[in-house]
């Protein structure tokens, strides 16, 4: 298990980590509505960096995102997940989003940024 469940509320921006998600209908709910899915992109497609990237040195990793840290869009976070676990680091802005993890082939590390969503990366 390598992968982060997230929701978010579209009207009050609540957002949720989802240990076991629901197998109904009936979904879960915010503000009267249906959460969304929260799907990582993996592709930077412009000047403005998400996905974290990662330097293998001995036995850690080096992860940071090239990304503005201001008041109104910043990294709000960064996760690693590997083996059902999970090691999540959480910044504000102003923060430097820069963490080191053990080297984990295989694991997922996620970023998280308050305008643009979840990215992603493998570690290779």
């Amino acid at each position: 298990m390598n992968n982060l469940i997230l929701k978010k509320c579209d009207s009050c921006g609540a957002l949720i980590k989802v240990i076991k998600d629901c197998n109904c209908k009936c979904g879960i709910m915010c503000c009267d509505k249906e959460m969304d899915d929260i799907k990582p992109n993996s592709v930077d497609a412009s000047i403005e960096k998400h996905k974290p990237e990662y330097e293998v040195i001995g036995n850690k990793i080096k992860v940071k995102v090239n990304h503005v840290m201001e008041d109104n869009h910043y990294i709000e976070w960064i996760s690693m997940v590997y083996d059902n676990k999970e090691e999540t680091v959480y910044f504000k802005p102003g923060d430097n989003p820069y963490v080191e993890f053990d080297y984990i082939k295989g694991s997922q590390l996620y970023s998280y940024c308050n305008l643009h969503s979840l990215w992603t990366t493998e570690v290779l």
